[in-house]
């Protein structure tokens, strides 16, 4: 049910080739929404009698003045097959509602992108004025791509892909969808290519036709999805690279920006001075994107270890220099 979800909302307008999350959150029918708000409250605040419940939805500013039982249950069984959490009913505490087993959101990272994503004010959803107050990154993607994608992750069946990269001729591929990555307002397929025997990442605005297939295929047991990210920042992806110790030395404000949004899940801090600097050590394959990153955060980050990165990101700095003799 959750992809189905998510079908709905890249349900848009086929000319429309500007998703974004604005859009995303005001296409989010009332029946979506107080599933998310029903998981919400229990999560928050629960366990809770239905009596309770029925007055917390009168005072949300998208609820109503009545919550019929019916409807009370037609939502709970909605919350299990949208997230898999189960509300029961506990008769001892004069039938309190509680959840069970709300641990499978951490393994369940689309749901859980989604309940932090209805946190944002809540009339947001609702009322479209508000998208004149709140200003989100838009996402470059043709809305009717992504929906034949999700069909095609749904149901394990290859696609078709028309692509051109910025570089290049157009080239058509018949890929085998394993997963969908958004990264830095883009969204990237991951999957098989049968024609480069490869396992890469196709950008969705470099798509130029998407069809999906009636041929089934089966997902390679030992594919992980964490694992196969565990080590790279990004997108880029290349195993053949070693796994290496970077150190780099934070100064100023970007010691706490580090500390509270890490470069890497492997971030672990190292010495530090405080009020001056702050030293952080990773476990990651040396790659374009780590680079770029750390070239981003300009004179506030400095590259200590290991030297081949040190004299890399001098070497960039030096060629940056040139432009501006």
């Amino acid at each position: 049910m959750f992809f189905d979800f998510l079908c709905r909302i890249f349900s848009l307008q086929r000319k429309s080739l500007t998703l974004s999350p604005t859009n995303i959150f005001l296409m989010i029918s009332k029946t979506y929404y107080r599933y998310i708000w029903l998981l919400n409250i229990l999560r928050q605040g629960g366990p809770l009698a239905y009596e309770e419940i029925v007055e917390l939805w009168k005072k949300d500013p998208n609820g109503g003045d009545s919550y019929p039982l019916r409807t009370f249950h037609e939502h709970r069984k909605g919350v299990k097959e949208m997230f898999g959490v189960d509300i029961l009913c506990d008769k001892g505490q004069p039938y309190c509602y509680y959840l069970k087993n709300t641990g499978v959101l951490d393994d369940n990272k689309p749901a859980k992108w989604l309940l932090n994503k209805s946190v944002v004010p809540k009339d947001f959803i609702t009322y479209s004025s508000m998208k004149d107050r709140i200003f989100l990154e838009e996402v470059r993607s043709d809305p009717e791509y992504l929906k034949s994608i999700i069909n095609a992750l749904q149901n394990n069946v290859e696609l078709t892909i028309d692509y051109q990269k910025h570089e290049g001729n157009r080239e058509t591929f018949q890929v085998q969808p394993y997963l969908l990555k958004m990264y830095h307002r883009r969204w990237y397929l991951l999957g098989y290519v049968k024609e480069r025997e490869v396992v890469r990442h196709l950008a969705l605005d470099r798509m130029l036709d998407v069809n999906v297939t009636r041929k089934h295929f089966t997902m390679p047991e030992d594919f992980d999805a964490k694992k196969y990210y565990a080590n790279t920042i990004g997108v880029y992806v290349d195993h053949q690279l070693p796994i290496k110790e970077v150190k780099i030395r934070a100064y100023g404000t970007q010691v706490e920006y580090l500390r509270s949004l890490p470069l890497h899940q492997s971030q672990k801090e190292g010495r530090a001075k405080y009020g001056e600097f702050a030293e952080f050590i990773y476990r990651v394959r040396i790659t374009p994107e780590l680079i770029t990153q750390l070239l981003a955060m300009g004179d506030k980050v400095e590259v200590l270890e290991p030297e081949s990165l040190r004299e890399e990101i001098k070497e960039r700095i030096n060629s940056m220099f040139n432009f501006y003799k």
